[in-house]
């Protein structure tokens, strides 16, 4: 292509692509990226968001004029703008700045601004599941119960990996298990009580954290992981079977592949996408399958 061509090309891509930056990502530190960013794109249109209904007002905004919306954050930021994008033709794309980047991980959308850019030049996309939790979207991984309560608390620090493991593990030796009642008859052996209860639409939490390393993100399905409280002779090799991609069925760990599933549950300390969030039972899981483009 000639250069003069080639740069109208990419003026042409540019004009139908925003960015959207959570301020309040990556400690706060997104100016770099803004300062790159216009470095390389001419003129780009891009929103500071610092509220969801913001996010959501810009989004409704520029919905006819742009073709890619992309994500600067962590997963609650991905999350919010990509319900705004269920079941269209726009398509997501991350530049990940949060603190563990579990679905830009499991999308492989890395900090390197030139090859997002050259994704966004190829503008080659594939749709995705995604699932919801009592109507609330979640696109990479969900629970209650251990976890819930470790996002709750984690909130109130400055973030980082070395705080949520401060805060995991003053978390599990005061946290009382959850108890879980199935109302589809296939599922009550399943009832009892539970450390945790993940519902999993990609392998990890983030920071390579695999709690479910056979989840598949287009099967249709979710994995629901039960986790039962195990003493602390098994942490060590629960912690070194979810970072190395090799937790399974044990005695304190259940898979349960479905594709929709009711349930109560004895607290409201959910986490979506590890935001924290409040949700009353009975809570119903359902996947939305194909429902979310991404650029590749």
């Amino acid at each position: 292509m000639l250069p003069d061509l080639e740069a109208f090309f990419i003026f042409a891509v540019m004009e139908r692509v925003a960015f959207i930056i959570n301020p309040f990502s990556a400690k706060k530190n997104y100016q770099p990226f803004l300062d790159e960013l216009k470095k390389k794109v001419s003129n780009p249109l891009y929103y500071i968001s610092e509220s969801i209904p913001g996010t959501d007002d810009f989004i409704r905004e520029n919905f006819d004029r742009v073709d890619i919306f992309v994500a600067i954050g962590g997963d609650g930021t991905i999350s919010t703008v990509a319900r705004n994008l269920i079941n269209t033709d726009k398509i997501l794309a991350i530049f990940p700045a949060g603190s563990g980047n579990g679905f830009s991980n499991e999308t492989k959308f890395s900090k390197n601004l030139d090859e997002l850019l050259e994704k966004i030049k190829a503008k080659a996309s594939r749709k995705i599941d995604t699932f919801t939790v009592n109507d609330r979207l979640s696109i990479n991984v969900s629970g209650t119960g251990f976890d819930g309560k470790v996002v709750k608390e984690f909130e109130k620090t400055s973030r980082g990996f070395k705080n949520y493991i401060k805060v995991s593990l003053k978390t599990f030796f005061n946290y009382k298990p959850i108890k879980v009642k199935f109302f589809d008859e296939a599922y009550q052996q399943y009832n009892g009580r539970y450390l945790m209860l993940n519902v999993a639409n990609t392998r990890q939490f983030g920071n390579n954290a695999y709690i479910a390393p056979n989840a598949s993100k287009s099967d249709g399905l979710v994995d629901m992981v039960l986790v039962k409280k195990f003493p602390l002779t098994y942490s060590a090799l629960f912690a070194f079977r979810m970072f190395t991609k090799r937790l399974k069925d044990d005695e304190y760990v259940t898979y349960l592949p479905v594709s929709e599933i009711s349930f109560k549950v004895n607290t409201k300390n959910w986490h979506l996408d590890g935001e924290f969030n409040k949700i009353k039972s009975p809570v119903h899981v359902k996947v939305q399958p194909a429902s979310l483009n991404i650029l590749t």
